[in-house]
């Protein structure tokens, strides 16, 4: 592996969603951006770097690991779709108030700013750092796929109670310290964002709130430690969610 990422290497046809592959080039499209100057991007010059290279991207890496079918990149059928009963969702949205302190205290997220060019820096600023970690050292190259990682995540950023996970990918080698899962509950967009908001909020994290072609970003940082939610409804009323962490 070199030191600079190569560019964007397309070695096989696009997966099916859920695919932890195309989160892959959801974040090497928002390292092809190169965004107006950022105070936190110019604080932060491996964020920078992220930001202005191409992340190698390459879809077959989802199917690496075939020893769990339910978790290889586009294979969706294996894996149960969240409950989706009136029962389930209030159950689910009954814990996540309880994650929070009750839901007198569940924060809806500042409105939404329309993700074009620099308007979305400091998003992309926590995306490029999703990738890579402090030292340069191209993370997103060095994941291991298992169901496991969906139970490392930060204790302030879980997977939503009772969310069903897709995927999920991660890897301590070195620096690196990265999350990527995706999932899916039957609570809305709404409650999703909320959730995050709060949850990133009391953990002292900044927040910032972007739409992007009809799916939410939710993104900010605390030191190092840096988190991305993407949320977009899908067509059966289902949630699906991106979560990206970095940094401990």
């Amino acid at each position: 592996m070199t030191a600079r990422t190569p560019p964007i290497r397309h070695a096989g046809p696009a997966l099916a969603a859920p695919s932890l592959a195309a989160l892959c080039l959801v974040l090497a499209a928002c390292s092809a951006e190169k965004p107006a100057p950022d105070p936190m991007a110019e604080q932060d010059p491996v964020a920078t770097a992220a930001l202005n290279d191409q992340i190698m991207v390459d879809p077959d890496l989802a199917n690496q690991n075939e020893a769990n079918a339910a978790l290889t990149g586009g294979s969706d059928a294996s894996v149960p779709p969240p409950n989706a009963t009136p029962e389930a969702i209030a159950a689910a949205r009954d814990d996540a108030a309880e994650l929070v302190g009750g839901m007198s205290r569940m924060v809806a997220p500042p409105e939404a700013k329309p993700s074009a060019g620099s308007a979305a820096s400091p998003i992309l600023t926590a995306a490029a750092r999703a990738a890579v970690s402090p030292g340069g050292a191209d993370c997103a190259n060095q994941v291991t796929y298992s169901a496991a990682w969906a139970a490392k995540l930060p204790a302030a950023l879980p997977v939503y109670p009772r969310g069903a996970t897709q995927e999920a990918a991660g890897t301590d080698k070195g620096a690196c310290a990265l999350r990527v899962v995706t999932f899916q509950t039957p609570v809305s967009v709404d409650d999703v964002l909320a959730f995050y908001n709060t949850r990133a909020t009391q953990a002292g994290y900044s927040v910032e709130h972007l739409l992007d072609k009809g799916e939410h970003v939710l993104g900010g940082s605390k030191d190092r430690a840096t988190y991305v939610v993407y949320v977009r409804a899908l067509d059966n009323g289902i949630s699906e969610i991106d979560l990206v962490t970095s940094g401990k």
